[in-house]
């Protein structure tokens, strides 16, 4: 038996995907400016990518934690290599790089699918930190030594320990909530994403001061207050999903929105020393998976250990 609470969150979602389809339609149609026509375009592009994030997670949903997990799994596969793609690595850190690979991504999964928390908080930050070096350090190439191995702990860190704590959510043991886990990864991804893109769009209405514009010129402090207040309200209206009341569930999507700024705007740093403008291309039209997964990766974490020190047993 499907929990209506789902059902009705779905529909809602295709509510709203619907509309902004529809939306994006009509301006493509209409706007021949061609000062914003890319706007039109990046905007049905976000769109085109969210129905196709919409769509896995609704199967992860119903198909319970084991897909879930393993959709995250994937995911962190596809962000660690478009991370190690883009920052390309020596003969010499071949071995660190596939332990990160095919030992921690699934040692790091493994550990939530046997809700061994104690193990799955240190393996990766104390484990593969202490690790990779010596993995390394066996080469016998000192050049650089200290930049390449930072390189491969820091992908590490972003796109699997801190990705990992968004499905760790579903191992956290709330009296009184028992079976809500997945709606409260609803909640986060929600609120992230959603802050994301209403960001975007008030950026693009209203934005005239920029918060880092060497870092990420589209972000302006504008976007950020306006997309971010939103994305909070929301949160907060979405409460009934949560062990929150509706204060807390504001403050809670509050935090996850300072997070996720912070995290796109360190990202967006990254990928700026590289010149590069997307972490990939497996999004058309939108970048690659770390992309639209930059903002969880300080979101996720941050969520999962209040939510943890606050509510759980």
């Amino acid at each position: 038996m499907i929990d209506p609470r789902v059902l009705i969150l779905m529909v809602g979602v295709v509510a709203i995907l619907s509309a902004g389809s529809i939306t994006g339609a009509i301006l493509a149609r209409r706007i021949r400016d061609p000062a914003l026509l890319p706007t039109v375009r990046n905007l049905n592009d976000r769109v085109k990518a969210w129905w196709l994030m919409v769509a896995i997670f609704a199967v992860a949903f119903l198909f319970g934690r084991a897909v879930t997990l393993v959709l995250f799994a994937l995911v962190s596969f596809y962000c660690l290599r478009e991370f190690i793609t883009l920052t390309p690595t020596r003969p010499a850190d071949h071995r660190s790089v596939a332990v990160s690979f095919y030992v921690f991504i699934p040692l790091q999964y493994w550990l939530i699918w046997t809700d061994w928390p104690s193990l799955f908080s240190i393996a990766i930050p104390v484990y593969a930190f202490l690790l990779l070096p010596v993995l390394a350090v066996i080469a016998g190439e000192t050049e650089a030594f200290l930049s390449r191995t930072a390189k491969v702990q820091w992908a590490l860190m972003l796109t699997v320990y801190c990705i990992s704590h968004a499905p760790a959510l579903l191992v956290l043991k709330i009296p009184g909530h028992e079976g809500d886990n997945a709606l409260w990864l609803f909640f986060l991804i929600t609120v992230v994403q959603l802050s994301d893109v209403l960001q975007y769009v008030f950026g693009k209405l209203f934005g005239r001061r920029k918060v880092a514009p060497r870092v990420s010129p589209a972000k302006t402090w504008e976007g950020l207050i306006g997309g971010g207040l939103s994305a909070t309200l929301i949160g907060a209206g979405l409460f009934w999903i949560t062990p929150f009341s509706p204060l807390q569930a504001g403050a809670m999507a509050l935090a996850i929105v300072a997070a996720g700024f912070c995290g796109g705007l360190v990202l967006s740093a990254i990928k700026r020393s590289l010149g590069a403008k997307d972490w990939g291309t497996m999004i058309e039209g939108h970048g690659g998976a770390l992309d639209r997964m930059d903002s969880v990766t300080f979101a996720a974490p941050i969520f999962f250990h209040l939510t943890n020190y606050f509510f759980a047993a």
